[in-house]
């Protein structure tokens, strides 16, 4: 089968009439495109105020967030410094909400708290970090005024909160009591508890955790932390 190649078809004027005509439509262009512009940024020209407005604007929109973010969290660290929860208003509390007031106690103390408590959460439902004192994991135990929190759960949190979550202390809080056995369990084993009259201090009376608890103001070794 035999290809047949495409001819190329070139214009060549042929006149100088050809040329002039094309010189012509080429002038034309130049002239209907420089209207164009010249009609643009007249319309640029009486619209500058605005433009100016848009662009001053745009600039300015950044920063104000900036500036609401500010005030907002500035706001947010007042309000949790004030901050003060009696004991009626922790015992209406659901479990999470119990949660939830512990972490904005630790935070109003100074430490960056976390809520962790949900399922698998291996005996951790706060979680806080403040220079020096290091790393603490909080187990929150909500009950029905007058219930008391056993030895059992002493032992699970020694058990989590050093080799799950890196705990330089663990404390267990309730609005109830502890029984007697697990105090003295967890004074033995370094693992600190908050029973509903320590409660009172800390969120009532504005009494920071770590000076309730008189928490080191270094990292120490815990209990459960074998020397390498």
């Amino acid at each position: 089968m035999t290809v047949r190649r495409r001819r190329r078809v070139r214009w060549r004027p042929r006149s100088t009439a050809d040329v002039l005509g094309a010189a012509a439509v080429a002038l034309a262009l130049t002239v209907a495109l420089a209207q164009s512009a010249t009609h643009l940024l007249a319309k640029a020209a009486a619209a500058w105020p605005l433009l100016a407005l848009i662009g001053l604007g745009l600039a300015v929109m950044p920063s104000g967030l900036l500036v609401r973010g500010s005030r907002r969290r500035r706001a947010d660290r007042e309000r949790l410094a004030r901050l003060r929860i009696s004991l009626p208003e922790l015992d209406a509390m659901s479990d999470e909400q119990f949660e939830y007031a512990l972490r904005d106690l630790l935070v109003r103390d100074g430490w960056a708290a976390r809520k962790a408590g949900r399922a698998g959460d291996q005996a951790a439902d706060v979680i806080g970090v403040l220079i020096p004192l290091g790393r603490i994991v909080v187990q929150a135990k909500h009950t029905r005024v007058g219930g008391k929190v056993g030895s059992s759960v002493m032992y699970q949190v020694k058990g989590t909160a050093g080799p799950a979550h890196r705990a330089d202390h663990a404390v267990v809080v309730t609005n109830g009591l502890f029984t007697r056995d697990a105090m003295a369990w967890g004074d033995r084993h370094g693992v600190r508890w908050v029973d509903r009259d320590r409660l009172d201090r800390w969120a009532h009376q504005g009494r920071a955790l770590h000076e309730l608890l008189g928490l080191p103001a270094r990292r120490s070794r815990l209990p459960w932390r074998r020397a390498a």
